[in-house]
């Protein structure tokens, strides 16, 4: 499995999975087709699949030029049907996706939209999070409530500490600066940030990043430690309630 980073408009990533054996490829939120094109005529390859996590149109608007040009099948969240441009197949929670040899399985995880879902590679321990989960960060809660948004949270971090995880959004940076802001005594943190700033500094990607640097240094995975939970005066409080204080946070740093 290959999978190409490919930056997209301001700040999005899109992503192309490669599969040469079986001469396919799949895009994963794939809004800016004059942007996608060069990456599929370098690799020689067709699109067969697109890939959507949630509607929203830096996610979806390359979807109806690029099924007209390549006649690929699109995918996307079932409750979020509706709103998806051109979508063939809607995904609901636990459904497993055959894509040639890959076995995908669906999670919902709303928060940032109602149906925003998540796609799994069990085999390949891959997990591509759209926004619900970046490097050091989690999306806004534009459609959900904290308590929602956890529970979406505890999907990911259940998932093996090896993931790989490919998000739709390059906030690393700004993420870091918050994170110390919550939790300057983590160490595993100042490490991770200054991991952060050294990849920027070099024009690198700073994904794919794994679900156990996140466990150790997002803090909005944390929100159930009692490191955290000291910081922000909120011991007895529940990890919805101090997941919803970071959130709340974090919209004004």
């Amino acid at each position: 499995m290959k999978v190409i980073i490919i930056p997209i408009l301001s700040d999005n990533y899109s992503y192309l999975i490669i599969d040469k054996e079986n001469k396919f490829c799949s895009a994963v939120d794939p809004a800016s087709p004059e942007e996608i094109i060069p990456f599929l005529e370098k690799e020689k390859i067709g699109l067969k699949n697109i890939l959507n996590t949630h509607y929203h149109s830096d996610h979806t608007a390359g979807n109806l030029y690029l099924k007209k040009k390549f006649k690929c099948k699109i995918y996307g969240p079932d409750k979020e049907k509706d709103q998806i441009p051109g979508i063939d197949v809607a995904l609901k929670e636990n459904d497993t996706l055959k894509i040639n040899d890959y076995s995908v399985k669906i999670f919902e995880t709303p928060g940032h939209t109602a149906g925003h879902i998540i796609y799994w590679f069990e085999k390949e321990q891959v997990v591509f999070t759209g926004d619900t989960l970046f490097v050091l960060g989690c999306g806004k809660l534009f459609e959900g409530t904290p308590e929602i948004m956890w529970d979406s949270l505890l999907k990911i971090r259940n998932l093996p500490k090896k993931t790989q995880i490919y998000c739709g959004h390059e906030y690393s940076k700004s993420n870091a600066d918050f994170a110390l802001s919550v939790e300057k005594n983590n160490n595993k943190l100042l490490k991770r940030s200054d991991e952060i700033n050294k990849l920027i500094n070099e024009n690198s990607f700073t994904v794919p990043t794994t679900l156990e640097k996140e466990i150790e240094c997002n803090p909005f995975l944390r929100a159930d430690v009692d490191n955290i939970k000291k910081n922000l005066e909120m011991e007895n409080a529940s990890p919805a309630e101090v997941f919803g204080e970071i959130r709340k946070k974090k919209d004004i740093f």
